[in-house]
This record gives structure tokens, sequence and C-alpha cells, in this order.
């Protein structure tokens, strides 16, 4: 069986929130919302370096801020949030992207979860990464790899 370049129970685009306290948003999103998350890859220091969670039939990723990495919207005194879109040639379509203004921000890659993307900034300084999805895996083996990766 193929692998499908867009995973059963997502979107086109999947929004991918960072936060300063990954478990306690989690948190608030189940109470308040109504969230059913099916995914947490733990992170140093308590903190969340992947999550993810269902309102409705959307999945939303989330993760903790990291320094130099990532940060919150208490830091920027705004939102950072990036957009992830799924695609069927991700190679061509972020061609397109940085051919249209875009400025790589993370080049194309294959992931440790199974995708290959890559991240760039549009001209109004929004993020988008774009991916597509080419090995499945289950939750453990994407922790199991997660692990291996030098930090």
């Amino acid at each position: 069986m193929a692998v499908k370049p867009i995973p059963d129970g997502y979107h086109s685009v999947t929004p991918y929130l960072t936060v300063h306290d990954g478990a306690a948003a989690l948190e608030f999103y189940q109470q308040a919302l109504g969230a059913v998350e099916f995914m947490r890859i733990p992170a140093p220091e308590g903190k969340i370096g992947h999550a993810e969670f269902r309102v409705g039939d959307s999945t939303i990723m989330l993760a903790s801020e990291f320094p130099n990495i990532n940060v919150s919207p208490k830091k920027l005194g705004g939102s950072p949030v990036g957009l992830m879109v799924y695609v069927e040639d991700v190679d061509a379509q972020f061609a397109q992207a940085i051919a249209a203004g875009g400025k790589v921000i993370k080049p194309l890659q294959d992931q440790f979860y199974g995708d290959r993307s890559g991240t760039f900034e549009d001209p109004f300084g929004h993020q988008w990464t774009l991916s597509t999805h080419k090995e499945d895996l289950s939750p453990e083996e994407i922790e199991k790899r997660a692990a291996a990766m030098p930090s």
C-alpha cells in the first residue's frame, strides 16, 4: 500500500501553535474546547517537543517554546503562529514559493517523523512549512527516532 502524501486525519493546512507551557496549554484546550490529544513527544525540562490534538475534525499541532528555536506570544507581544501545509509534491511547491518571493527559513529535508518538509517566510512575515508525507510511522517509532537525534 502506497503512503499517502497527505495522511488520513489531516487537512491541507494545519495550525501549529507555540506556547509558553505546552502541558498547561494542552490541558486548557481539552477543558475549554473539548480537544482530544493523540500525540505527545516530551522534551527536556518537562516541555513538549511536539503534540497533536483535534478540535472537532481539525488537527492542531503544538510545541513549547525553546530559546533560539521558537518563542511564545508572551515573549513577542503577539502571535508566533505558523502554518503547516501538506502538498502532493513538496519539492515543486517549495521551489514555487521561493520563486514567488519566499525566504528559506529551513531548507527542504526528510524528517525523522516521516515527512519531507521545509519552511519559508512570506514577504509579510508569516512562516509556512510545506510538507509531503513519505513514511507511515507509529508514535513509538517517531519517539525512538527523536530520542536518537543529537541534542
